[in-house]
């Protein structure tokens, strides 16, 4: 079974990996039920979705009318006014057939102009402080992919007490000085306010160069098992993060078992230099050159 932390200062146990439901944006119902049924044999307590995600609240719905109670729900707007990103909301519950969500975050919340937008009078976080207010949801998120996601999450903390951020963690991001001193910052801040720290693209190999077959993610992610679990578990052996699992769910096995170890060690700096050697691993984000999805 997973191990699990609070989530910050919500007040929840999370299992240390989150589901993320991305995986099931286009997924057969067959294979949505033996995902699911994946993650109870697991112990995998927090779903992570988003209105953008293709049919993936619709595939949740049935599954969660049993289970709400003890299940962390999260899902995301991409939407920047407030009108909209209540509208959204509203949809996004009515999609999963639930009476609230415990978080809703503000997705890949990163662009300076769009965040004064989502900040200011009648923006995204009014609307949604109001929308807690009247109990239909819990907590706000913030998430970011790119290079500046860190920085930018923390310039949201001095200005909103957000419950949780989510931004990209690897060896191979973190092997870019200046995305690691951004994300050193961002978790001291995390660590004296009690904010969850989400982390997406452990398991990332490269972005797609042109290669042939089956895509269930933006990103091309690893595919040799043992370098999955080299990569799952040198997130884990930070025990301040959590880890979401990859959209790719041919890899969400392997995940949950890396996880799921009674104990384990991170498999050191070395080991993962090897692994991106071996597998041409490269950062998915540079900045000044590639810092968008």
């Amino acid at each position: 079974m997973l191990p699990r932390r609070p989530f910050g200062a919500t007040g929840f146990d999370s299992s240390r990996v989150l589901f993320g439901a991305a995986a099931l944006a286009a997924m057969k119902p067959a294979r949505v039920e033996r995902t699911l049924a994946l993650l109870e044999r697991h112990g995998v307590n927090h779903i992570d979705t988003a209105a953008g995600y293709g049919d993936s609240e619709l595939n949740l719905a049935g599954w969660l009318a049993g289970r709400r109670a003890r299940l962390f729900l999260a899902t995301k707007t991409a939407e920047r006014t407030g009108p909209a990103a209540r509208a959204g909301l509203e949809r996004s519950l009515e999609r999963m057939g639930v009476d609230q969500v415990d978080l809703i975050q503000l997705h890949n919340l990163v662009d300076p102009a769009e965040w004064a937008v989502a900040m200011g009078p009648g923006g995204a976080v009014e609307a949604l402080v109001q929308a807690r207010d009247e109990g239909l949801v819990r907590f706000l998120g913030v998430t970011g992919h790119g290079t500046f996601a860190p920085s930018m999450h923390r310039k949201s903390l001095e200005a909103f007490d957000f419950a949780s951020v989510l931004c990209p963690l690897n060896f191979a991001m973190l092997s870019q000085p200046d995305y690691a001193a951004d994300f050193e910052a961002l978790m001291r801040v995390c660590r004296a306010r009690n904010v969850a720290v989400q982390t997406i693209k452990s398991v990332a190999r490269r972005r797609w160069s042109g290669r042939t077959g089956p895509r269930f993610s933006w990103y091309e992610p690893l595919a040799e098992r043992d370098a999955v679990v080299r990569a799952v578990r040198w997130v884990l052996s930070r025990e301040d993060v959590f880890l979401n699992s990859s959209s790719d769910a041919r890899l969400l096995e392997w995940t949950l078992e890396a996880a799921s170890a009674s104990a384990f060690e991170s498999p050191g700096d070395d080991a993962m230099r090897e692994d991106m050697k071996a597998f041409d691993v490269e950062p998915l984000f540079v900045r000044g050159v590639s810092d968008a999805i």
